[in-house]
């Protein structure tokens, strides 16, 4: 609420088609890759055979810490960490909806499986899920600079961030570089307690949703597609919990999904244009701010790629502001430095964390100034502490809106 195979590849086994095989070579990061790409005997139904990839990181990557950002709750449809140890996840791809399980072994090296149509492209982007571009080598840059200051708070302040970042060492902010999938979750977030949200998130996924491909847990679903979030009628967000406005900024935004994701530089061929409205819509969408010519407007400025341009253009949607903006581009552009300004809890954690005392919005910023390039990253740090200020306020009642 407002408040993580050797160069040359390995052949693709006999009656695997060809577009199973991923590439081998080397993520941003560097690190070395090691791809399989094999039918495997998994389940049954569509989406059945299971493509793999082993990919081995320059450095030990927490899969649980990275992944985690990505979870909306307890029972969330599509993110599951199951009693092996897997992590599995559901994702409307830009060829397709599939599922993907993650392991990591004790030598360092990360396991992806992935079913349906989306399989190749989750592989694919798997090193972009568990940080391959995440800029850890400048962190420590920073935090070097800062330990050499004249500044004594500057001094103090690194001291303490990189002994928390010493104890998560594995952490990465990792990008899904799937825009609405991150935004359609955050902007329910926006406002309310995380459970009215999360159940707002589960019933929707689980009436509007489609079952996850291949053999995944019981009870994952894959996120509609922005065309079925533009046609879910007024009762269903009224049984989901969602009153009128988050909804209707949820529906605006779907129209314009196509150009969002789009700011990820790595949507695809396969990504629909953005649908024209429909009447099942209308009683979401009536009275509405239309921000189709705001989003044209921007549109030639935000190209392809880039946090901050895709920050113009989210912002630029009518209901979508700075915190529902962070929210999504830490997840979907592994951007490291958009904290969540506008939190209901985050400024007085923070404050406490770094000065003992709590503080609001634009004391946080002061804060994190020194930090610039890696802000969200020292919040997310200050969260995995457990560093909290003494509870003395009435927590934030949760509403019902079902009940209105």
């Amino acid at each position: 609420m407002p408040r993580s195979s050797a160069p040359g590849g390995v052949p693709v086994t006999a009656g695997t088609p060809p577009s199973c095989a991923v590439s081998p070579g080397t993520g941003t990061s560097g690190a070395a890759l090691s791809v399989a790409a094999r039918g495997v005997p998994a389940g049954r139904g569509p989406g059945a055979q299971a493509r793999e990839r082993r990919w081995r990181p320059a450095a030990p990557v927490d899969v649980a810490l990275t992944l985690s950002p990505h979870r909306r709750g307890g029972g969330d449809p599509a993110w599951r960490r199951t009693p092996d140890g897997a992590f599995w996840r559901t994702s409307r791809t830009p060829e397709g909806p599939g599922t993907l399980r993650v392991t990591g072994s004790r030598d360092g090296e990360i396991h992806g499986q992935a079913w349906g149509p989306g399989a190749g492209w989750l592989l694919e982007m798997l090193p972009s899920l568990l940080g391959a571009d995440d800029d850890v080598a400048g962190f420590a840059a920073l935090l070097a600079r800062l330990a050499r200051s004249t500044d004594p708070r500057h001094v103090r302040a690194a001291a303490f961030v990189a002994d928390l970042a010493g104890r998560s060492g594995g952490l990465r902010i990792g990008r899904s570089l799937r825009v609405f999938e991150a935004l359609a979750p955050a902007v329910l977030e926006q406002k309310v307690v995380g459970r009215e949200a999360w159940r707002a998130w589960r019933f929707l996924l689980r009436r509007y949703g489609e079952p996850a491909p291949g053999p995944a847990p019981e009870g994952m679903y894959v996120v509609p597609s922005p065309e079925v979030w533009r046609v879910v009628p007024s009762w269903d967000w009224h049984r989901a919990g969602a009153e009128a406005v988050r909804a209707r900024t949820i529906v605006n935004a779907a129209r314009h999904a196509a150009k969002l994701e789009r700011t990820t530089g790595a949507a695809g061929s396969a990504d629909p244009p953005d649908p024209v409205p429909s009447p099942d819509a209308a009683s979401i969408s009536a009275g509405a701010p239309d921000a189709a010519q705001v989003v044209a407007d921007v549109d030639v400025a935000v190209g392809t790629e880039g946090s901050a341009k895709a920050d113009r253009l989210l912002r630029a949607l009518p209901g979508i502001g700075v915190w529902t903006s962070a929210e999504v581009r830490q997840r979907a552009h592994g951007d490291p430095d958009a904290p969540s300004v506008g939190d209901f809890h985050l400024p007085g954690i923070v404050g406490y964390a770094l000065t003992g005392r709590k503080t609001d919005d634009a004391g946080m910023l002061e804060l994190l100034e020194p930090f610039r390039g890696h802000r969200h990253r020292v919040v997310r740090l200050i969260e995995l502490s457990g560093v909290r200020p003494p509870a003395r306020g009435p927590r934030m009642a949760a509403r019902d809106y079902r009940s209105f």
